[in-house]
């Protein structure tokens, strides 16, 4: 029974055992089941992650979803995609070079430009790369060009979309050496050639600050351009730019320039009328017969001068007895001499056009003078006698008052009655009005025409104006384009000293003798009565603007001032 016992005992220790065993060996087999199941999930989920990635230019993934980033997760995995087109591409141009700007793209880490010179940009087109930032300046850029251009977003994935295309133009850039010059209500312009420039735009207005706002004168076909019909006296100001198929270009700085209200004609400043108090002063000469130069001009001396005239900065006089020609400038009164290479036998009338000087003389010669050196050559005449011709075969008998128009002179051949015509150019003498007989006769034929004792000449618009000596007493008025002769005042023949307040033919007038003009009035000096008149030309009116002078002569304005001979003395009346 014991045996028993203990075989039982040992019986139930291996169920024990046994039992133990199978559990470990089912939760083994459950463990390896789990682990087993395990395996298959990961590699099954690895296979889902896989992607494609596309390289078109729209960017997908493998389960075709679309995406505008850089990158795509699934599960915990990350691919990387190429990038969309950047957004909001603008270019702008200015001189030398281009700016450019676009919306920056997320997940970008660079930006490549493409460029060129005609519209049609790809890949293949100049590139810049390697831009950080969503902006750039496109340098170095020839003016007057137009540049194109598209951008791409760039990632570790490769370059992106390209943008559409945008292009802008350079201008030409400003010319350079803009210049202004004032003469007789105009302005005339100068500027240097741009390349490329097809025309120019001037832009201009009457006060400062011009812009491509500003009034403007288009297709300027040249490098120069003169502003004519101005107002005298008025300051404008300008800029320009040089234009091409692309546009207008970069506009110059501002120039200015204030158009002339008098211009040079006849030896006188016309244009402006003069407003004159009148109050008289001294401008050159001590009042004793002298010949001395002088840095103060009332301390010079002058030997009975004769006639003057002036370019406006300067008078010029013929200092008869003196036998020289005396500049005075105008804002200082320093007196020189100015002819020094020539002799000259009693210079008396004198008239100017800026460049040159043209003075009769009582030796029967017109001479011509240039101002920049002096030098001095003879234009027409040679000894005493009434001849028509060119050059020294022409022949003067007393040539007095002188004025031009620029291109011819004319010459009161005194002592022959008669008013000369000399074409500069040639020395050409001809004879544009008198018959050379003594009389006070208009007539339509200027050859007809009688004077006496003519002294004094100016010229304004197309018309002549001639005073009348000893027993003239009379302005004479000849129409260039016909050589017609009329009385404009007095009566040939009367004395009188009754011209104030008279008009044309009614007024009396004594010895005549100087004449100028402003272009609206005659001023002439009187010898007889030591007056100086003024004479509208339009209804020949007389008035006297001053008197008690003696020994008056030649007479001259600046547009500003009058200036006249006055013994050995040159006045001024303001």
């Amino acid at each position: 029974m014991r045996h028993l016992a203990q075989n039982s005992v040992s019986t139930s220790t291996c169920l024990t055992v046994l039992k133990k065993l199978l559990f470990i060996f089912i939760i083994s087999f459950i463990s390896l089941s789990i682990a087993s199941c395990g395996e298959e999930s990961t590699e099954t989920k690895s296979e889902e992650s896989t992607t494609t990635t596309s390289t078109t230019d729209d960017t997908t993934t493998a389960d075709d979803t679309s995406t505008a980033d850089d990158t795509s997760t699934s599960d915990n995995t990350t691919t990387t995609t190429t990038l969309s087109a950047p957004a909001g591409f603008s270019a702008t141009g200015a001189a030398g070079q281009v700016t450019l700007a676009w919306t920056a793209l997320s997940g970008s880490s660079s930006y490549t430009m493409f460029w060129g010179t005609a519209s049609g940009i790809t890949s293949s087109n100049y590139s810049i790369t390697s831009i950080s930032t969503n902006s750039y300046t496109h340098t170095g850029r020839d003016n007057g060009t137009s540049y194109y251009y598209k951008v791409a977003a760039v990632n570790s994935a490769g370059t992106g979309t390209l943008s559409s295309e945008v292009n802008a133009t350079t201008p030409l850039s400003a010319p350079a050496n803009l210049s202004a010059t004032s003469a007789f209500q105009q302005v005339s312009l100068a500027w240097d050639n741009v390349s490329g420039a097809t025309s120019y735009t001037l832009y201009w207005g009457t006060s400062t600050g011009i812009s491509s706002s500003s009034t403007a004168i288009t297709s300027v076909s040249t490098n120069s351009y003169t502003h004519s019909s101005l107002t005298g006296g008025t300051t404008y100001y300008y800029k320009v730019a040089a234009v091409n198929s692309s546009g207008t270009g970069t506009l110059t700085s501002e120039v200015n320039s204030t158009a002339g209200a008098s211009q040079l004609i006849g030896g006188s400043m016309q244009g402006t009328e003069l407003t004159l108090t009148p109050t008289v002063t001294t401008l050159a000469g001590t009042g004793t017969s002298g010949s001395a130069d002088n840095d103060t001009g009332t301390l010079a001396e002058f030997k009975n001068p004769s006639h003057i005239t002036t370019d406006g900065t300067n008078l010029y006089v013929a200092d008869t007895d003196n036998g020289l020609i005396r500049k005075i400038v105008i804002s200082t009164g320093v007196v020189t001499t100015l002819a020094t290479e020539a002799t000259f036998y009693k210079p008396y009338g004198i008239t100017t056009d800026g460049t040159n000087l043209y003075v009769t003389t009582l030796s029967q010669l017109i001479r011509k003078i240039v101002i920049d050196n002096a030098s001095v050559t003879t234009l027409a005449g040679k000894s005493v006698g009434d001849a028509v011709g060119t050059g020294d075969v022409a022949r003067f008998n007393g040539p007095q008052g002188i004025t031009t128009d620029g291109t011819n002179l004319y010459v009161v051949d005194s002592t022959n009655k008669k008013i000369r015509k000399i074409v500069i150019s040639t020395g050409a003498v001809t004879t544009l009005a008198g018959s050379g007989t003594v009389g006070h006769a208009d007539n339509d034929n200027g050859t007809l025409a009688t004077f006496t004792a003519p002294t004094g000449i100016t010229i304004v618009g197309n018309n002549l104006y001639v005073t009348q000596g000893s027993s003239g007493y009379a302005v004479r008025k000849i129409d260039i384009s016909t050589g017609a002769v009329t009385t404009l005042a007095g009566l040939g023949g009367t004395l009188g000293n009754n011209s104030d307040g008279k008009t044309g033919t009614a007024a009396r007038f004594g010895r005549l003798y100087g004449i100028t003009s402003d272009g609206t009035n005659l001023y002439v000096s009187g010898y007889s009565y030591n007056m100086i008149h003024k004479i509208v030309i339009d209804n020949a009116s007389v008035t006297t603007l001053v008197s008690s002078l003696s020994y008056l002569n030649g007479i001259t304005t600046d547009g500003t001032n009058l200036y006249f001979v006055n013994g050995q003395t040159i006045r001024k009346i303001e």
